[in-house]
């Protein structure tokens, strides 16, 4: 029964979940993204609104990927707040050479 519940426990510590959205399909970024913070997600992750402004965080360049992952931090926290508190990592990544090729 112990090792059962270890096993357990270790399974949903290692699960971890990603949403990428890419407005033109490119291959999945794994950079260094241009933003990136932690939201506040509740009742594991069933509760809870966050949204982030790409045109204030891009400026005038366009937005090449956006990514809600809940990462092993993220889940580490929901499991010991027993899901209260589910918070999930926000990253953006913008075009950087869009303004580069621009001249600016």
């Amino acid at each position: 029964m112990r090792a059962l519940l270890t096993c357990s426990v270790l399974l949903m510590l290692s699960a971890c979940s990603s949403v990428t959205i890419q407005p033109q399909q490119v291959t999945k970024l794994s950079s260094k993204p241009s933003y990136q913070d932690s939201r506040p997600f509740f009742m594991w992750g069933l509760v809870g609104e966050q949204r982030v402004d790409v045109k204030q965080v891009c400026g005038q360049q366009a937005v090449v990927q956006m990514q809600s992952q809940q990462t092993f931090t993220d889940g580490a926290l929901g499991l010991v707040t027993l899901g209260i508190y589910a918070p999930h990592t926000i990253r953006v990544w913008c075009d950087e050479q869009q303004i580069a090729g621009a001249g600016i």
